[in-house]
């Protein structure tokens, strides 16, 4: 057998980029099992072992930079949730990325996406000057002294044509709740959390600070975003470098509305539909309920549970960057959420943030279901019953 070289220097430099506690792991297994990747087959999920990545940055060991491995993890947070020691998993991950990245050996396939966000501020390749391209047709309030709420719209609802649907809908949505509510305009840049979880730090340190120069330049106090994973990241990464502000996703600022009385829901919808749980609402920042709240105000047809929800709930896989990833078919955890959703009867499967909406879409697409099953985001359903 070949000896194994343990390099406590590049166990202590992955330390100082952010795997504080990599020496905690005791390598009881729990988070391979708990990994989505053991649930496919194929070559990722061969050489994907969440545990042994953990152990391989414990020592300093060779092998955690092969792409296969340190790329593959979608920072679902099902392992870092339920570890026993409390590792924090996912930073772990980001901290050895940051190593390659930090490096300038990130992968091919996500340079662009990382040289895109350097140049304009987001990493689908859209001009700055088009950021606001979506409000056409709509009329969009811009943010002022005495407006109550900031809109932050994902980049992804931005540039995507199909995502730019979900911005339409939840402007619609918070008119009709009669919000106070307005958005900056091409100044604004991507919150940076995928940027992150990529491990270019620079990057992200650039976008997050010219967004909370120019946020409290503006007067924000009050955010509502569109996505999960801004809002994950405005609550918990941004304030550690002045971003001090009340954050909160679409979803719980249109339940207290349904709530109080202030939207009013038709209820029209007449299709059974299940709710997929975003991993970066749900697992990361805890809200499960409010979705379901508003679900149940607008589906007439009545609503059911994957047989993973909630706390449990399957990861899409578009998080920690793998929405930019080339995953065969078959090896899909979306295909895993489309075929769940049909066996319970489902005829809408909704879910209420845009990388999980990319995702399953694909899934269901790549199943060839898609004259079965209906993918859409929430937004999309609540504002057809207003």
């Amino acid at each position: 057998m070949e000896p194994i070289v343990v390099s406590l220097e590049m166990r202590d430099y992955i330390m100082s980029m952010g795997a504080e506690t990599v020496n905690w792991c005791m390598q009881c297994g729990l988070c391979t099992n708990l990994c989505p990747w053991r649930l496919v087959p194929g070559e990722t999920s061969e050489k994907f072992n969440i545990r042994h990545m953990q152990r391989l940055g414990q020592m300093g060991m060779e092998g955690f930079e092969d792409e296969h491995i340190l790329f593959a993890c979608s920072t679902c947070s099902m392992c870092q949730s339920n570890c026993p020691r409390g590792v924090k998993i996912v930073d772990n991950v980001r901290a050895m990325r940051a190593c390659l990245v930090g490096a300038g050996m990130a992968p091919a396939n996500l340079r662009p996406i990382l040289g895109s966000a350097h140049a304009n501020g987001n990493p689908w390749s859209g001009p700055r000057e088009k950021r606001t391209a979506w409000q056409q047709g709509l009329d969009v309030p811009v943010f002022g002294p005495n407006t109550e709420y900031f809109l932050f719209v994902c980049c992804h609802s931005c540039y995507d044509p199909r995502s730019t649907k979900v911005a339409h809908s939840i402007v619609k949505l918070l008119k009709a709740a009669g919000i106070s509510f307005g958005v900056i305009g091409n100044e604004e840049s991507c919150c940076g959390e995928s940027m992150r979880k990529l491990g270019d730090e620079e990057l992200f340190q650039k976008l997050a600070r010219a967004n909370i120069k120019l946020f409290n330049a503006k007067g924000v106090q009050k955010i509502i975003t569109t996505s999960p994973h801004c809002l994950w990241t405005f609550t918990q990464e941004y304030p550690e470098l002045g971003g001090q502000w009340e954050v909160i996703h679409y979803t719980q600022l249109l339940a207290q509305c349904l709530e109080n009385g202030r939207l009013k829901l038709a209820g029209g919808l007449s299709k059974k539909v299940a709710y997929h749980d975003p991993c970066y609402l749900g697992r990361h920042s805890s809200v499960f309920d409010p979705p379901r709240q508003l679900l149940k105000a607008a589906a007439n047809g009545g609503t059911v549970e994957l047989s993973r929800h909630r706390e449990l709930s399957l990861c899409c896989a578009g998080g920690g960057g793998r929405i930019w990833a080339e995953v065969p078919m078959g090896e899909r955890f979306g295909e895993l959420r489309v075929t769940d959703a049909l066996s319970q009867g489902a005829q809408v499967l909704a879910t209420s943030c845009p990388y999980c909406l990319n995702m399953l879409t694909d899934a269901c697409n790549s199943l060839g279901k898609q004259d079965e099953l209906e993918i859409a985001e929430l937004s999309e359903l609540l504002a057809a019953g207003l």
